[in-house]
């Protein structure tokens, strides 16, 4: 009896455990692992959002070929340069009689010129784009020198129905903001081109996409396309220019698409296609920090250097007064039969100079601009540095015995003379 009642007890629980299993199977969450799977299924659409944010630029604006077709398009105008100058010309040649031992024995001890080796010609390599359909090409100054120089410039291309190489003269080159314009010499007549749209520097933004291309390295590396961001804008950078004097550019533009050696004078394009920088320069002790020049800056000058080969640069404002001048001393006041020490000695005047104009003449002495004293070349030279080309000073001169005031409307200094300052 007691079995029977321990089989019905056992029996009864069985049915109460299938039944409970039945209903929980019902439930959202049959088991812990489904409820985990549901919660990362509901969170899910959270992380795709973070993940999208950190996708290729290209995808984020919808075309995942982007690039792709800039590059595709841009690549043909690119073009790779070589460039050499003819080895310079040994001086030595005539003044010593070369002796030749024919089996070379003896020209360590009696050839003087035994360790001499003949001078090579200069080479140099880098990017250039074509900015015109007849054959104008934009690059920097430092990769093709000026004109003049006896230089030859090879122009190789990738474009269906053109010729692979083809040479190029300079038009026009400035140093100062490493720019060159070349030109196809040997084209066929009719030959066109494909040409780059030039760009808005200006309206150019930190932080957006750019895209450079280039031959880092040289020819082997040709058509290589980088990406990146434009990272900053108005930047002042000093390097070693190949004369081996520092040079100092301004004003442009920062990058992190990769800039090696050999992209010089390449475009730095934006997500339009269109050139807004030239890239010129990388850092030499950072990594992915690469310099450009504003596009602006050679539309700016473009048809100043194709026309006359060169730009003209324009001189800040420098007031002048155009004397020469001598601090007094005690010694020289006495000579001069002077009271006192005070005041600048002017030795001369130069011809056609706002001083000579408004009257000032040698042996004049300076004792007031306006309302300060002077008694040194140093604080005339600091009063009038104060001034703008066109204002006019008060200058108190002590001549013959009497104090006369003169006055002198400032000129602006003529180059020649800052040039030898």
């Amino acid at each position: 009896m007691r079995t029977k009642k321990v089989s019905a007890a056992i029996l009864f629980a069985l049915i109460a455990i299938l039944a409970a299993s039945a209903i929980f199977t019902d439930l959202p969450y049959s088991s812990v692992t489904n409820a985990q799977e549901e919660v990362v299924d509901r969170a899910a659409p959270v992380e795709l959002e973070a993940v999208e944010t950190t996708l290729p630029p290209t995808a984020m604006l919808g075309n995942p070929y982007l690039i792709a077709d800039i590059a595709e398009v841009a690549s043909p105008a690119t073009v790779y340069l070589a460039v050499e100058w003819p080895a310079p010309e040994p001086n030595y040649r005539g003044t010593i009689p070369r002796y030749r031992d024919p089996f070379g024995f003896f020209d360590f001890f009696i050839d003087p010129w035994y360790f001499y080796y003949e001078p090579q010609p200069q080479r140099s390599q880098g990017t250039g784009f074509f900015i015109d359909e007849s054959g104008i090409i934009l690059t920097n100054q430092h990769v093709v020198g000026n004109r003049g120089e006896g230089q030859t410039i090879k122009v190789v291309l990738d474009v269906p129905g053109l010729k692979e190489e083809y040479h190029a003269e300079i038009l026009g080159s400035d140093a100062k903001l490493d720019l060159a314009v070349l030109r196809i010499i040997d084209a066929d007549e009719g030959t066109v081109f494909p040409c780059l749209e030039l760009g808005d520097s200006d309206a150019a933004r930190p932080g957006e996409w750019v895209i450079a291309i280039g031959n880092p390295y040289g020819q082997a590396f040709d058509h290589t396309v980088t990406i990146g961001v434009l990272s900053a804008k108005g930047r002042r950078i000093q390097v070693r220019g190949s004369d081996g004097n520092p040079k100092e550019y301004e004003n442009l533009m920062q990058t992190d698409a990769s800039i090696n050696p050999g992209n010089s004078g390449g475009p730095l394009l934006n997500v339009e296609g269109k050139v807004i920088g030239i890239n010129t320069a990388v850092h030499a002790t950072a990594q992915g920090i690469g310099f450009a020049i504003p596009i602006n800056v050679a539309k700016d000058v473009l048809e100043e250097l194709i026309e006359t080969g060169e730009v003209k640069h324009e001189l800040p404002p420098m007031p002048w007064l155009g004397i020469w001048q001598r601090t007094l001393t005690e010694d020289l006041a006495q000579r001069l039969r002077l009271v006192d020490d005070k005041g600048v000695l002017i030795t001369d005047v130069v011809s056609g100079s706002p001083a000579d104009e408004a009257g000032l003449k040698p042996w004049d002495i300076i004792r007031r601009i306006d309302d300060v004293d002077v008694y040194t070349t140093e604080d005339v030279a600091a009063v009038i540095s104060e001034k703008a080309p066109g204002d006019e000073v008060l200058i108190t001169v002590y001549r013959s015995g009497e104090i006369h005031l003169i006055p002198v409307t400032l000129g602006n200094m003529p180059e020649e003379l800052r040039s030898s300052r």
